[in-house]
């Protein structure tokens, strides 16, 4: 049996744990590998979802180690759990003898690169895209502030380390490879990087598992009418996802078409994008809001008739792949998204799946609205199916295990 240690600084009991996550480790242990998973949980979280993850991983054969994720004061908290993380993963060591450190993000990385160190463990450097640089462009931070500017110049000399000294790196897109390759780090080369998107379980994401009684029994408990026309958002609304201008967008759409609504499928609160949407004179009851487990995403997905979603382009963005991408083309739905993000607009271009928004004003919406959207559901499907299944996602996975550990 190999034996591998997964660490990560995101929580299982959150979305993006159950959505990114388990789903593959769920198909590595399948393969044979003996997977302990180290966390770090928010704690109304996972007071909420904790026996759920507990069944998964039980049923999946995931030795799961959640720990406690520590938000104040910054910067330190962070410290505090890395050493709560660097202490498990010892402790875990001595009972399991590792051969490999499977790291998701930088955080992660830093616990991998002193196990890689101490006991000579092969690393595994899931990059998910550029944290550090990610923190400056979502204004997390301020590099005027001295502490931040330190903290921003630690993480990038880490960064260097983490790629030359892993054995082997996950880039999220293309882009994002082309942009590393561009560093000139040592010991890094094109063999040396695979590329994994965020990938989706299309099991689950299928429209045809959709029975029409539980989306006509969704549409009569959200109030959403047979004349409706549902511009459809699902996942978070925060540093990135650019609110203001989805709803300008959705504005200039329900002047063109007055039938048109906004659902929301989010955990955020409903007040801020009803706040949000007053200030651009939107009615509030143009404006539908529910959350939902990520099992009843497909259903929620199956209401919209288009699915829009905005992402603050920056150089950061180069190395990103929204998850939400690939469950909405799963589910056959046309996308309206901006460019310059990952691989998210040739990805679109390719597949017939949906309009790409190069400038994000009035002038480009109303000409994507009068000009309606270029799609195709078969391909747009097919899309999903090629570059976003979970199992390839997995066979590169075990691809990359069995060439670094047998």
């Amino acid at each position: 049996m190999k034996t591998v240690l997964y660490i990560s600084y995101d929580g299982m009991t959150d979305p993006l744990g159950q959505s990114q996550v388990l789903p593959y480790l769920r198909g590595l242990s399948k393969k044979g590998y003996r997977i302990s998973l180290i966390s770090c949980e928010k704690k109304e979280r996972f007071e909420q979802h904790r026996k759920q993850i507990e069944q998964i991983c039980r049923e999946a054969g995931i030795d799961w180690h959640p720990l406690n994720y520590t938000k104040k004061p910054p910067l330190l908290s962070t410290l505090l759990d890395l050493k709560k993380i660097n202490r498990k993963a010892e402790q875990l060591h001595r009972q399991h003898a590792f051969q490999l450190t499977h790291c998701r993000s930088y955080i992660a990385a830093l616990a991998g690169i002193r196990m890689k160190k101490r006991y000579g463990i092969k690393m595994l450097f899931d990059m998910r895209g550029f944290w550090a640089d990610e923190r400056v462009d979502g204004k997390i931070w301020n590099l005027s502030n001295p502490v931040f500017r330190k903290v921003y110049a630690f993480f990038k000399r880490k960064e260097r380390i983490f790629l030359s000294q892993s054995d082997h790196i996950i880039s999220l897109t293309e882009n994002g490879k082309k942009e590393l390759l561009s560093w000139n780090v040592p010991a890094v080369d094109d063999s040396k990087i695979t590329i994994i998107p965020c990938c989706v379980d299309l099991n689950l994401f299928r429209p045809d598992n959709i029975h029409p009684d539980a989306l006509s029994q969704k549409q009569s408990a959200l109030g959403i009418r047979e004349t409706d026309y549902i511009v459809g958002y699902v996942g978070s609304i925060g540093t990135w996802y650019m609110l203001p201008e989805m709803l300008d967008y959705f504005a200039v759409l329900r002047h063109n078409n007055p039938a048109a609504r906004f659902l929301f499928v989010t955990g955020e609160n409903p007040a801020t994008i009803l706040a949000a949407a007053d200030e651009k004179g939107i009615d509030s009851s143009a404006i539908l809001i529910t959350s939902c487990q990520h099992k009843d995403v497909p259903l929620h997905i199956s209401l919209f008739n288009e699915s829009v979603f905005f992402i603050r382009p920056s150089y950061s963005k180069k190395a990103s792949s929204p998850t939400k991408q690939g469950e909405i083309m799963a589910m056959g739905i046309p996308l309206v998204c901006n460019a310059g993000v990952g691989d998210t607009d040739s990805i679109v271009h390719t597949y017939q799946s949906g309009i790409v928004i190069e400038k994000l004003n009035k002038e480009t919406y109303e000409k994507a609205v009068e000009k309606g959207i270029s799609y195709d559901r078969e391909k747009t499907r097919t899309g999903a199916n090629e570059y976003f299944s979970l199992e390839t996602g997995v066979t590169r996975y075990a691809a990359i295990y069995k060439n670094l550990i047998g």
